[in-house]
């Protein structure tokens, strides 16, 4: 006897922002903190990037995504949800990972913000040289 699966949860992280992903089947809505996808993020490259996992395994209208993400800027929060979409479709089927993988979906960006040293303004910003 199977049990029927209500949802399928991932986590995607990127930078500062961490993304609480759940798949229900549906027909494609996508709902982040409570609004809609364009609505969330102005730019179409962000909402293009968080629907790219689904386009490419062809799920666009199975599912319906709901999103809680918390951290980082926009740009960020949308790797994290695309990060996160992309676990949560290996839930549904495992074989997709090739596919995914390929694409770089699957692959958590380890890149992060610098530290600022003592001395400098920034992170590698030195302050102006005077000579006299």
């Amino acid at each position: 006897m199977s049990e029927q699966v209500r949802y399928y949860e991932a986590v995607g992280r990127r930078k500062r922002a961490v993304a609480r992903v759940r798949l229900y089947p549906g027909d494609g809505h996508v709902i982040i903190n409570d609004k809609g996808l364009q609505e969330y993020f102005g730019r179409a490259q962000d909402w293009q990037g968080v629907t790219a996992p689904l386009q490419l395994t062809e799920n666009e209208g199975r599912f319906n995504v709901s999103v809680l993400v918390k951290g980082g800027g926009i740009t960020g929060q949308a790797q994290a949800i695309r990060h996160g979409v992309a676990r949560a479709l290996l839930l549904v089927d495992p074989e997709l990972r090739s596919a995914l993988r390929r694409a770089g979906f699957l692959t958590r960006d380890p890149r992060e913000k610098e530290r600022k040293k003592p001395g400098l303004k920034r992170a590698r910003k030195a302050p102006q040289y005077t000579k006299r």
